[in-house]
């Protein structure tokens, strides 16, 4: 289903300068449609649990192939993958989405939330404290641990300021990232099913999400 994309992504990551690139424009033309086709049906699929993405255009959801190099020692122009967040919100929404990351030998589904502020951080985290079981039927549901095993990313190394270190479940405060991930192989996408396989991972994902956007409340009041 996409093996344009991936032989693209195969090609940048051992040719990954401008030069190259500007000679085989068309070839990343022609990946980024496919991927643009792909996230297409993604939305569709993840829209018949989730109405609130229907819209969303894919063009607005897939991220760009150019890094930003200014404040960065990894000059490299060009990222070796594609990825798409599928929000309602948008795709700098602090809210949850769901998203789809597209890379030889470093593929994976997943969704959440990212680079919030400490406020929102902490929103999420007293909310969890407050509605604690919850969050863990979520979260420890064998259902929901089949593909997410582990919630969040970038650990504090101990409580975040302002919450006892003693709270029984302070792992599920500390992280800084809330977001979850599954990794799945080249062969994946090839599968006659993967769209349905895929939902029944996104599902999960709109659980989790539901509960962190419930958390954050309306932040434009």
């Amino acid at each position: 289903m996409l093996n344009k994309s991936l032989d693209f992504l195969k090609d940048i990551a051992v040719n990954n300068d401008r030069d190259w690139f500007a000679e085989n424009r068309e070839q990343y033309e022609e990946a980024r449609e496919e991927f643009e086709h792909f996230v297409q049906l993604v939305i569709n699929r993840i829209s018949l649990f989730d109405p609130s993405i229907m819209t969303v255009d894919p063009k607005e959801a897939i991220f760009r192939i150019y890094r930003d190099v200014r404040f960065s020692k990894n000059k490299l122009p060009y990222k070796q993958h594609m990825g798409a967040y599928i929000n309602a919100y948008g795709r700098k929404s602090p809210y949850c989405g769901y998203y789809v990351h597209l890379q030889p030998g470093n593929s994976f589904l997943g969704g959440g939330s990212i680079s919030l502020p400490t406020v929102q951080l902490n929103m999420i985290r007293n909310e969890i404290m407050h509605r604690i079981e919850e969050y863990r039927s979520i979260v420890e549901d064998p259902a929901f641990k089949r593909f997410f095993p582990v919630v969040g990313a970038d650990f504090l190394k101990t409580a975040p300021r302002g919450f006892s270190k003693d709270y029984p479940y302070i792992d599920y405060l500390r992280c800084k990232e809330y977001i979850c991930s599954y990794p799945v192989n080249e062969t994946f996408f090839s599968k006659p099913d993967c769209l349905d396989l895929m939902a029944e991972a996104y599902i999960q994902v709109q659980r989790f999400g539901d509960f962190i956007n419930s958390a954050l409340g309306d932040l434009n009041e």
